[in-house]
């Protein structure tokens, strides 16, 4: 299999806070964003793989910033790093202002998918290439990331988790 480089998955979904879809605060209800994360998620994810692909979990989302009704919202997801038959998926939300134009980061989060057949049987992916520093930095956080999900899952014994050990030594 090709290893491919992470800008090959970027997925950009890019849409406006409706009324219908905010809080009293009128700010964007959180689970609204959590779906608009997961489509995107998903189409880098197939993307990369070129295989259905399911949501395994959600690892990690910060609600750093509100998201208030008329803003243009940017997600921006693309493969951070590619195991077996999973793959983690780094997601950037960008709010535009209304005046400026000017885009600020507002929250982030980290999903993983899996690759399936049509049988749902998980199948094997391309690995990842990381070009900048930032994809090389997700990169090598991925597996630590990875093996703490594990371990908290009880499907890794600690002292078998080499990278996440690394960091207290």
């Amino acid at each position: 299999m090709i290893p491919k480089h992470p800008s090959e998955s970027l997925t950009i979904l890019t849409d406006l806070v409706l009324p219908s879809e905010t809080n009293p605060l009128n700010n964007l209800f959180g689970g609204e964003l959590l779906a608009r994360m997961d489509r995107a998620a998903s189409i880098a994810a197939r993307r990369h793989s070129r295989r259905i692909v399911v949501t395994a979990s959600v690892n990690h989302v910060a609600f750093n910033r509100a998201i208030p009704l008329g803003s243009v919202v940017t997600v921006e997801a693309k493969v951070s790093r590619a195991f077996k038959t999973s793959m983690e998926i780094f997601i950037d939300i960008w709010v535009e202002d209304r005046e400026s134009g000017n885009k600020t980061k507002a929250n982030e989060a980290i999903y993983t998918f899996v690759a399936v057949d049509d049988t749902g049987t998980p199948i094997e992916i391309p690995q990842i290439i990381p070009e900048t520093e930032l994809e090389k930095q997700r990169f090598a956080a991925a597996l630590r990331r990875k093996q703490l999900s594990l371990v908290l899952a009880g499907k890794m014994k600690p002292e078998e988790a080499t990278e996440l050990r690394a960091l207290f030594m």
